[in-house]
């Protein structure tokens, strides 16, 4: 007996309800049944004799004339007006993206008439250019391109701001640190990456002058030879000649739809993800050849010592910059550094770490920074001229660019020949292990090549100051690791003073020779990194180190915690002082009673956490009497205790144990 069988739906795909189904296909019907007509009454047999005849071919040659025209006079007017719109904000913006619009919605009669009133014979301008220059644009060629541009140039603005709009401003930025002025940038770097976005703007713009009929009949006439475009063409052709008329008006549906499926409905051209797939970095990364071990890449050749010797004189730094900075606004502090410091900016969420590299950079509102760098004052300079290079925290490398060329990109904006920018950019990629990936793209290398090719670009322009945002954050640990020695190897000549924010203690420890913690856009310590290990006086920054945090009143005895309840401590601060205590999370006991020997601290609480930490457990206790409490222990220590979510616990802490220090 046979069975019936009916196709299943794709897994993840939902039925398409009829109440959406029906009117749906109707819509297609209706816009689909226009062009039908065109295709069934074209008689396809004369039309290469209808588009070939003497007005038709004239016409077409003037609409292609008006249309480029038209689009060349968008491009030069509109893409400042898109950058503006996307960029800046102003008084009147709304008002602005209104004009913009209103030639999309205006009926086309409409804008020649207003056309006609602004810069006809009569009109507000009109006698002024008449008088002035001789032009008079009604019922002339220039009047059919002034109309098509008053309705085609909104496509351009629209889809080109869009695309600006979802360029992340950091791309701009970095070039500007690197050097690069603002027409530089957005030559170099906003219009490459917004490319997309520019090509269908300019497609809709051009395809949308090539087929404007309204206003230009209403403002520049029909006249044969001067004005009268395709459009007007096909209007003329319908009372004479409808079979001539509809082959004409395929010939516009013809372009109108290749521009269309050119397009693919890339309307907006938003950028495309210029960080490139993550998975295909690791996928790359995990090549042979590709991001192998410092010292074991592909060598170079025979001469690779002398090149070697060569990349170190070649980018030796002679000067040396100490840093003064006096900033206020939402980051207030005064900062000090001698020639080749590296200082470590760290602090929770919202503490003003990059608020304050913006406002050394000069590129933000909520920060003010009085900044000198040697004995020059780069405070009124712009963000270019100040020479404080930085690396966001992704590297921000310009995708359409190679690594050669992204190295390069400073120095030739500081004026150095194309052929020496790239010779030194080829000795600093060199320098940083990754010269073998000079002519890679960034979406073809890993996270890891990406920082130290960004690195690179940021050395090479021999910066004063160098600003480094989370630069390891988005590593893998063993690539960290390795990024992290050859940062570390270059910093030591770097002649300028280093910034960089991290969330990472291993990173501030071994990099850094001064550590500045910042909580709430103020300064909370500012020390050694062993200084800060040892005595840290934030409890974020304790709790980044992997230790206990408590903070409270310095009593007597120790330490009254803000939560309730006391802590004795060995030594304590004078009584009244806001000061924090600080536990290491192995020097915390736990038992599961009452321990009865000499611990002066003793509460009872209940496991909620075990985590691994390399060899040993991290075990998280709460309790009705203390803060919450981090406990180490080894694993085999846990299994004897029977430990586990929810076992009720003691723990107890010595007096030699708890360090207060004052807040």
């Amino acid at each position: 007996m046979s069975r019936l069988s009916f196709p299943r739906r794709a897994p993840g795909r939902t039925r398409t309800p009829v109440a959406l189904a029906v009117p749906a296909l109707l819509a297609v019907a209706f816009l689909f049944l226009p062009l039908a007509g065109i295709l069934v009454r074209t008689s396809w047999g004369e039309v290469g004799d209808h588009l070939t005849s003497p007005g038709v071919v004239e016409a077409l040659q003037l609409s292609l004339l008006v249309s480029f025209w038209a689009l060349a006079l968008s491009l030069v007017l509109g893409v400042p007006l898109a950058w503006l719109l996307a960029r800046v904000d102003f008084p009147g913006k709304a008002f602005v993206r209104s004009l913009v619009l209103l030639p999309m919605v205006l009926p086309p009669t409409v804008g020649g008439v207003a056309l006609l009133l602004a810069f006809g014979r009569r009109g507000l301008l009109g006698p002024w250019l008449e008088d002035t220059f001789g032009i008079t644009l009604p019922f002339h060629t220039s009047g059919a391109v002034v109309a098509a541009t008053f309705v085609a140039m909104p496509f351009l603005v629209i889809s080109l701001e869009g695309a600006l709009g979802g360029l992340r401003p950091r791309y701009e930025e970095t070039a500007a640190s690197l050097g690069a002025s603002p027409v530089r940038v957005f030559a170099t770097v906003t219009l490459p990456m917004v490319a997309p976005g520019l090509l269908a703007g300019a497609a809709l713009t051009w395809a949308r002058a090539l087929g404007e009929f309204g206003a230009t009949i209403t403002f520049a006439g029909n006249l044969p030879g001067t004005t009268q475009t395709l459009p007007l063409q096909v209007y003329l052709l319908l009372q004479n000649s409808p079979e001539a008329a509809t082959s004409v008006s395929l010939l516009l549906l013809v372009i109108a739809m290749a521009v269309l499926i050119a397009l693919r409905g890339r309307w907006t051209g938003t950028p495309r993800d210029t960080t490139g797939d993550p998975n295909r970095r690791r996928n790359r990364a995990t090549s042979p050849n590709d991001d192998t071990e410092p010292g074991t890449e592909a060598k170079a050749g025979p001469g690779r010592e002398d090149t070697a010797v060569e990349v170190k004189e070649a980018t030796t730094v002679d000067e040396r910059w100490a840093l003064h900075a006096d900033v206020t606004g939402f980051t207030r502090l005064v900062l000090d550094a001698e020639p080749g410091t590296t200082i470590a900016v760290v602090g929770p969420n919202g503490a003003g770490k990059t608020t304050l590299l913006r406002a050394l950079l000069g590129l933000t509102a909520r920060a003010h920074a009085e900044l000198r760098l040697g004995a020059l004052d780069v405070t009124a300079l712009a963000p270019h001229r100040r020479g404080v290079a930085w690396v966001p925290q992704d590297g921000a490398l310009f995708p359409h660019l190679s690594a050669l060329s992204n190295t390069a990109y400073g120095l030739r904006a500081h004026g150095v020949t194309r052929a020496e920018a790239r010779r030194t950019a080829q000795l600093w990629l060199d320098r940083l292990d990754v010269g073998h990936l000079a002519h890679r793209r960034p979406a073809q290398v890993s996270g890891g090549q990406a920082q130290r090719v960004a690195l690179a670009r940021a050395l090479a322009t021999r910066p004063r100051l160098l600003l480094l945002d989370e630069p390891l954050a988005a590593l893998d640990q063993t690539t960290r690791a390795r990024v992290r020695h050859t940062l570390r190897t270059h910093l030591d000549g770097f002649g300028g003073v280093c910034l960089m924010v991290t969330h990472d203690p291993v990173e501030a420890v071994s990099l850094a020779d001064r550590v500045l913690v910042l909580d709430e856009g103020r300064v909370v310590q500012d020390a050694p990194p062993a200084d800060v290990t040892r005595h840290p006086r934030s409890p974020w920054v304790a709790r980044m180190l992997g230790k206990n945090a408590w903070p409270g009143t310095a009593t007597a005895d120790g330490l009254a915690l803000t939560g309730g309840g006391l802590l004795v401590a060995a030594d304590p601060l004078p009584p009244g002082n806001r000061a924090l205590a600080i536990i290491a999370p192995e020097a915390v006991s736990v038992h599961r009673d009452r321990p009865s020997g000499s611990p002066r601290n003793v509460w009872p609480g209940t496991v909620r956490e075990i985590t691994a930490s390399g060899s040993r457990l991290r075990v998280l206790i709460t309790s009705e009497r203390a803060p919450d409490l981090v406990a180490e222990i080894t694993p085999q220590a846990a299994v004897e205790l029977g430990l586990a979510d929810g076992v009720p616990v003691w723990t107890s802490v010595k007096a030699t144990e708890a360090t207060v220090v004052a807040l």
